[in-house]
């Protein structure tokens, strides 16, 4: 096999072993052999609830199970046919199999996204909010980068996007905004972006054209539904309204529609101005707050599982995940993973996925890199 066709060949084999290890294999195929005798009992339906979940686990894993053994049989097809070239020295066939491998190296790494999404929210919508550090305009302005880079990338996949809450800063950029994205897999592609965020440049407010450190966070958490049961006292909570404000200072509306509320035990606060009514903005910060709760939650029982919990950190350094470098060269470098791109500019343009692919895999392996941050 050349040195080309190999490469392929690796990058389905690690693709699929690594969708392998995320469903646990002998156990799903287990388990799919048990929802297949389930659904063949007529009794099943007696209750449709329980039915609908049994339906619903049944066809995520098929399509996981299929998937991989549909990738496996084509890529041993591939390579008897480059094999068959090869032995024959007929370059056309030789390059009709190399084709095939790299088309199923590509899938193979679409696939392998999308199965590593079988978190208990990963289906569902998210929040995302995002928050500027301190130094005021600069981390402002980074804040409002950032939120322009989440917002195109989720129209690059599809999503609805919808700005929930918008605090403009007072020269330029943003305080906080939160965006709600609206689409398949929403949490379950977005949840590894929550961290701190570093961007070193030249700044434009600097008359003196010096380098510039900004950090802004991002803070991922999942909609969560009906089936979802989170309960907060009333008295634990501190219920601010204002007036709401858009990009540039200029009033949404006249009255104070727009409400905050305050989690006093966990410190969490939420704020929603989407709406003009107060009634609706009020249930919506209700919702978010339930969902940050709950992905409190879950964040704690998988740090529990881990051994480790930590609280959210501050928005500083030595807590970012991710650094942006403008100047004095170009790079963007996940401190997670190691991912790296040398064209921030189409980073910051909302391509993204290649770092959030990285970690999605690093949290099933549970494999850690030594990263060092760029300067």
């Amino acid at each position: 096999m050349r040195a080309e066709g190999q490469a392929h060949i690796d990058r389905i084999e690690a693709a699929l072993a690594l969708v392998r290890k995320s469903l646990d294999w002998e156990r799903a195929v287990r388990r799919l052999d048990e929802l297949n005798a389930r659904v063949e009992d007529p009794t099943l339906w007696n209750d449709p609830k329980q039915a609908e979940e049994v339906m619903r686990e049944r066809r995520r894993l098929e399509s996981a199970i299929g998937t991989v053994n549909e990738i496996t049989g084509e890529m041993a097809d591939a390579v008897e046919f480059v094999e068959l070239g090869e032995a024959e020295s007929d370059d056309a066939v030789v390059a009709e199999g190399l084709a095939s491998l790299a088309g199923l190296a590509d899938r193979a790494d679409a696939d392998k996204v999308q199965a590593l999404l079988g978190g208990e929210v990963d289906g569902n919508d998210t929040y995302l909010e995002i928050h500027a550090g301190a130094g005021g305009t600069e981390s402002q302005d980074w804040a409002e980068m950032l939120l322009r880079m989440y917002a195109r990338w989720a129209e690059r996949r599809g999503f609805k996007v919808e700005t929930v809450e918008y605090q403009a800063g007072e020269q330029a950029g943003i305080k906080s905004a939160t965006l709600l994205l609206k689409g398949d897999n929403a949490y379950g592609y977005a949840k590894t972006e929550s961290g701190v965020h570093r961007l070193v440049r030249i700044s434009p407010y600097d008359s003196s054209a010096r380098r510039h450190t900004s950090f802004s966070s991002v803070w991922v958490y999942p909609v969560i539904d009906d089936d979802i049961d989170i309960e907060v006292n009333p008295a634990d909570l501190r219920v601010d309204t204002y007036r709401a404000s858009g990009a540039g200072g200029q009033h949404i509306n006249t009255t104070d529609s727009a409400v905050r509320i305050t989690h006093i035990p966990t410190g969490i606060v939420v704020a929603s101005q989407h709406d003009r009514s107060q009634h609706k903005n009020r249930a919506t910060a209700m919702n978010m707050l339930k969902a940050r709760l709950y992905e409190r939650e879950m964040a704690e029982r998988e740090a529990v599982a881990a051994g480790e919990y930590q609280e959210k950190t501050d928005i500083g350094w030595g807590h970012q995940i991710r650094s942006y470098v403008l100047q004095p060269y170009q790079m963007v470098k996940d401190l997670r993973t190691g991912v790296t791109s040398p064209t921030p500019d189409d980073v910051l343009d909302g391509e993204i996925d290649e770092f959030i692919a990285a970690a999605l895999a690093q949290k099933v392996t549970g494999e850690t890199v030594e990263v060092e941050d760029v300067e």
